[in-house]
Parts: C-alpha cells; structure tokens; sequence
C-alpha cells in the first residue's frame, strides 16, 4: 500500500469526487438496477410484484375483477378468414403442394376457432356495461394482456368505454401487451406466482376460453385453491363444450376416486357470452356478502 502525502489539486479532487458519483456503489438502494436484479435481493423483488399492483388497484378504486384466461393464439373472425383466402390463393397457384393445402386445413380451424375471439369480446362487454356504473369499479375484465383471446376480452372493454387490466409477463420471446388494456393499468411481472396471486385476489369469476398450457394452468391452479379452501368459491366458467369435454374427461377423474363428485360442479361449461354472464348473475345472488379471498 502506496502512502500519499502529496495535496490534491482542485481539478484531481474534482475527478475523483466525480469517480465517487460515478460509481455504483454511490447510488441508492432502491436506484440500482443491477443491485436489484441479484439473487440475494428476490425477496425484495417478490414483495414489490406483490406491492405495486395492489397500491395501484386501490388507487383505481377497483373492488373486484373478472379474470379471462384463453389461447393467445386465437385469431379474429377478420383475420382468420384473411389467412384463409391468402392459403386458398397460394394452392390456387399450386394445387399439387401437400404443404400449401395443410395450411389451407390449418388456416380453416383457425377460422373455426376464430367464433371464441368473438365470443370474449362480447362476454368483456356485456360484464363491463353491466358492471361499472359508480366510483369504485366492479367487475373489472382481467387479462394475461397477450394477443388472442386477451385481446378480444381487453377489446370488449375498450370498445364500451370501460377500463381493464393487463397482468404481462416477461418471456424469452418478448410479448408486447395488446393496444386494448387501459395504460395505467398494464403491469408486467416477473414472476408467475405473484402474477397468478393478482389474478385471483380480486376475482368474482373466472373465464377460460379454449388455450394450450397456460390457460390449464391458471385454470387448474384455480380450481385447485377452490377445491382446497384456500380460495372461497367463485364462479367458474369454461367455454366450449366440444373443446373441454374432449380436453378433459372430469366425470372419470370422479370415477376414479381422484376427485369428489362435488368437485365437478365447481365449473360451469356453457357456449355463449350470454349464458357465462347468466351464470356469474345466478352464483352470487345465491352467496351474498361472500367476498373473494386468497
């Protein structure tokens, strides 16, 4: 260690107190990104996911939410018989190509499927109307704020001048939120298990719509805390009976022990907005001052 004796001039003490405010070590806590970002701090993280979405629904004075889940995949009746004609052309052009024609088959059960994009819009729609008429905001529309599905669902909102909400998640292929969710209240997580606790604290239903992997999640993990007591019952609502009876065979699950035959009635499965909003209406005439919980 080099002893110093010399004095510094003004202009070195002016450089090394600008290395000191340089440095990162300078910065505060909450400031430093990277310091945040390490493994030592996830707690911290965790509470701030948990944090800032609750401060900023009471600031919204929004009181309950009805969550939407469904594939991201979904496409709109427009769009899906834009892709259609466009696989039809290129066969047109080349009607020998297994390719082009598996397309073409493709795009037609997009086309299919394409009736459920239409479906949650007006489900959002219906529920919104119905729902925020005073200060505090009932019966939020909730999404994943992904494409599909979400979008249709942040759409019918939009679309009837209602507010809804975005719960985005950071993914290794980056997903930007639909155009539809209200901006100040578009959050985007980290970390699904917190996302997943937002999703639910708030609810009064859930909807799910046909979708892959995430939406069996977030379907299961919630039947899952109903079925467990951990959450308190709600209104459980799939759409489409042809997609869940042939996704999912409950009756036998119940057969074989691996449920209770009351398990099977903790979801409705009906085809219409209609019909999903009729059945939300009916379970909480019949459980009055229950409150959601988690």
């Amino acid at each position: 260690m080099n002893q110093r004796t010399k004095e510094l001039l003004p202009e070195e003490k002016l450089g090394l107190l600008h290395k000191i405010r340089e440095s990162k070590a300078y910065l505060k806590a909450y400031h430093d990104v990277e310091f945040m970002d390490r493994k030592d701090l996830r707690a911290v993280r965790l509470q701030l996911e948990l944090l800032k979405p609750e401060l900023l629904f009471r600031e919204h004075k929004i009181r309950s939410t009805i969550v939407v889940f469904g594939s991201a995949r979904t496409l709109s009746p427009e769009e899906a018989r834009r892709r259609l004609k466009a696989a039809q052309d290129d066969v047109a052009t080349r009607p020998r190509d297994v390719e082009l024609k598996r397309r073409v088959v493709n795009a037609e059960k997009k086309l299919e499927l394409s009736r459920w994009y239409e479906e949650a819009r007006r489900f959002a729609a219906i529920l919104s109307k119905a729902q925020q008429t005073g200060q505090d905001l009932e019966y939020v529309i909730t999404t994943g704020g992904g494409p599909g599905v979400m979008e249709a669902a942040n759409r019918g909102a939009w679309e009837c001048g209602a507010k809804s909400i975005g719960l985005n998640i950071t993914l290794p292929h980056e997903q930007d939120p639909n155009p539809y969710i209200t901006p100040e209240l578009c959050l985007q997580f980290h970390y699904f298990s917190l996302r997943k606790m937002h999703f639910l604290m708030r609810a009064r239903a859930l909807a799910a719509f046909p979708g892959g992997y995430g939406t069996l999640d977030e379907l299961f993990e919630t039947l899952t805390l109903v079925q467990t007591s951990k959450k308190r019952p709600l209104p459980i609502v799939l759409f489409g009976k042809q997609f869940w009876k042939r996704l999912v065979d409950f009756d036998y699950l119940a057969e074989q022990g691996m449920i209770g035959w009351d398990d099977v009635k903790l979801f409705k499965i009906v085809e219409t907005a209609e019909e999903g909003w009729d059945h939300i209406r009916r379970f909480w005439k019949t459980h009055r001052g229950a409150e959601p919980s988690l």
